[in-house]
């Protein structure tokens, strides 16, 4: 891929997320909290030939500190596959600020608490500052309920997002990547899960409207079936979000084993559970071998 293209090609995020798109799979967005999770990401793209997204929370600006976020980004982008890192959920207008400071490829601006208008007015104005740094932007259209890592836990009532409405959003935000509200949930599904939670139509229907030149990120996927997160790369969504999904076995491992194993190899092991948990859903979303 070309450094010398011009902005948004030249954002390996939108690399990475185009070339889905051009060749029909989805790439996993990691949420990863410690070195494990990077480790682990980084050694299951690299071992599968699969692009994939470190993605970080403002918590860990704030608790692991700048140096860190730095470390990430030059490990990520070291490795012999396509690797980006992305700021999830940054919420706070001054996080968003410290943000665009540091070498982020790509910053999910949470909006979406505010009324329609101002968010639209909101994501303009960082989707422009952030073009002046290579840096492309996230939003959530609507409103995903539920409450994880720091997001208010709100109404279930859920605000929905407009299909009619969501290429008008795009248009007059300039903001890269659509994550839109289809009934799914952040932090765990009532009675009948994902499956009976998502609206497939409504996402369908905003997939045929933006996909082609916005790609749709889907957030609120634990737990959900991989038939089911099969279902929704045909409509457009090229990131997918992945958390628990991807960490519970890895937390299962360390806390049946912290007070037995030595440290090193508490954690060289926990790294490789990590990875196994991570190359399975590179299978699942297509992103296997595609580097």
């Amino acid at each position: 891929m070309a450094d010398n293209q011009e902005f948004p090609a030249s954002n390996l995020t939108w690399q990475i997320l185009r070339h889905a798109q051009q060749h029909n799979y989805a790439v996993g967005a990691y949420n990863c909290y410690n070195t494990d999770g990077v480790m682990a990401v980084i050694r299951a793209a690299e071992r599968k030939r699969s692009a994939a997204i470190i993605q970080l929370f403002p918590w860990t600006m704030h608790f692991q500190g700048l140096d860190f976020v730095r470390y990430v980004v030059h490990a990520a982008h070291g490795a012999t596959v396509p690797i980006a890192v992305h700021l999830d959920h940054c919420i706070k207008p001054d996080d968003v600020e410290l943000a665009l400071t540091l070498p982020f490829d790509s910053i999910m601006v949470d909006a979406s608490t505010l009324d329609e208008e101002a968010n639209i007015e909101y994501c303009k104005e960082i989707v422009a500052k952030a073009r002046a740094v290579n840096i492309t932007i996230e939003a959530e259209m609507g409103r995903i309920e539920g409450g994880e890592d720091g997001l208010p836990t709100v109404d279930m009532d859920a605000v929905l997002t407009r299909p009619e409405e969501a290429e008008d959003f795009v248009r007059r935000t300039g903001v890269h990547y659509l994550a839109p509200s289809f009934g799914n949930i952040h932090g765990g599904y009532p009675e009948g899960g994902a499956e009976k939670s998502w609206d497939l139509p409504r996402l369908a229907s905003i997939g045929k409207l933006i996909a082609s030149q916005t790609p749709i990120a889907l957030h609120g996927t634990h737990p959900v079936s991989d038939e089911l997160f099969q279902r929704t790369i045909p409509y457009g969504v090229r990131k997918i979000n992945l958390n628990r999904t991807v960490r519970d076995d890895y937390t299962r491992f360390i806390a049946e084993n912290a007070g037995s194993m030595e440290l090193t190899v508490l954690s060289m092991q926990g790294v490789e559970v990590y990875a196994q948990s991570v190359e399975r859903m590179m299978d699942v979303l297509g992103s296997s071998g595609r580097y």
